[in-house]
């Protein structure tokens, strides 16, 4: 206690018998002298400081302990005797920003924690960059539809087989919440099949125009082996002459990737998928389902799979919008990068899949 002693005389007697306003000010100066110093302290120091302020902070207003628990949650040598008192405040100004993110409190606190307090600590909790699996097994049990939703779309949270049960459970009635489950790249198999189950159909379709390229095939199979058999959609389209356009360029050996891209530049429909669909092997009625969903990603896969150029691939995106529709610039460049970073092995895992569970 030498350097809070040096610079506050009279502290001991302070601590010991000193009014609530005494107390308040001697916290607020030893903290503010704590932060200052934080960055060369000794453990020892760091423990010091730590019995001093659990005596007196407690005596400070709900503003200052506030902003102090802000700047703490911040430092991977904050005392952690106070930290601990913080993130236990049933004020969740207070106690939110140390659960959130401070990496002195320990599991077997975060677990306590999760089990007493309320839904304000246990959503702070849900957003911290790293959560276990026991602590996940609480948030889960305990936590409201907020809390739930917030921990399943958190890519650092992991997981149990019961939790995941707990979770799918529960998205049988939550919509968002399937949607998070379902993206979550270690969602064994079982689960998945499991999620998927209990889900309706346009949420099945929204799932899987979400997911990354390698996941759709894995939705894919799930639903084919939940309904017994492939999906079949009738399209609307008549693509009868447009498929006797592309088999004549065939038969002329005109079937190019140009003829492709001059398609998409008029906005003929029809013809592009035909076209792609007779380059790809994958059956127009496949083509024509998955590129009218949301997502640009069908035509990311086919494309790379067949080799095409990403002037074609944008070409074929604006046709996709429609003739009166303009995307976004930001639409298009995150659509740019996610082609090049497309690996065309992957690619053709997904059009294999398509071609396997395709109607004959």
């Amino acid at each position: 206690m030498t350097i809070a002693t040096s610079l506050i005389p009279g502290l001991d007697e302070i601590v010991r018998h000193g009014d609530p306003s005494r107390r308040a000010e001697a916290a607020s100066r030893i903290a503010e002298l704590f932060l200052e110093a934080a960055a060369n302290l000794r453990p020892d120091h760091i423990e010091l400081f730590d019995g001093v302020l659990i005596d007196l902070v407690p005596h400070t207003g709900i503003e200052a302990r506030t902003d102090l628990a802000e700047r703490l949650s911040l430092l991977g040598n904050a005392p952690r005797g106070l930290v601990g008192q913080l993130a236990r405040e049933n004020e969740i100004l207070i106690a939110g920003p140390l659960l959130r993110r401070s990496p002195v409190i320990d599991e077997d606190a975060l677990i306590e924690i999760a089990r007493i307090k309320g839904q304000g600590h246990l959503l702070a909790m849900s957003e911290r960059p790293k959560l276990s699996p026991d602590l996940t097994d609480v948030i889960v049990r305990r936590g409201d539809r907020e809390v739930v939703r917030r921990a399943a779309g958190n890519s650092g949270a992991e997981f149990s087989s019961t939790g995941y049960s707990v979770l799918i459970k529960r998205a049988g009635q939550d919509a968002v919440l399937t949607l998070a489950v379902g993206q979550r790249d270690d969602l064994p198999k079982q689960h998945l099949k499991e999620l998927l189950e209990g889900s309706i159909d346009v949420i099945r379709r929204r799932l899987f125009e979400l997911v990354k390229p390698d996941r759709q095939a894995a939705i894919s199979r799930a639903i084919s082996e939940i309904s017994g058999a492939p999906e079949v959609v009738e399209s609307r389209r008549d693509f009868a002459p447009a498929q006797r356009t592309v088999l004549a360029l065939r038969s002329a050996g005109e079937l190019s990737e140009a003829a492709l891209l001059g398609f998409a530049k008029d906005h003929r429909y029809e013809e592009s998928v035909a076209a792609l669909s007779a380059m790809s092997g994958v059956k127009i009625t496949t083509l024509d389902r998955l590129i009218a969903g949301d997502r640009h990603d069908p035509i990311l896969i086919v494309g790379k799979t067949i080799g095409l150029e990403w002037v074609t691939v944008r070409a074929l995106i604006l046709l996709r919008l429609g003739p009166h529709r303009v995307p976004a610039p930001a639409d298009i460049e995150t659509a740019r990068v996610n082609f090049a970073r497309l690996m065309p092995s992957t690619a053709e895992r997904v059009v294999n899949f398509w071609q396997t569970r395709q109607p004959a």
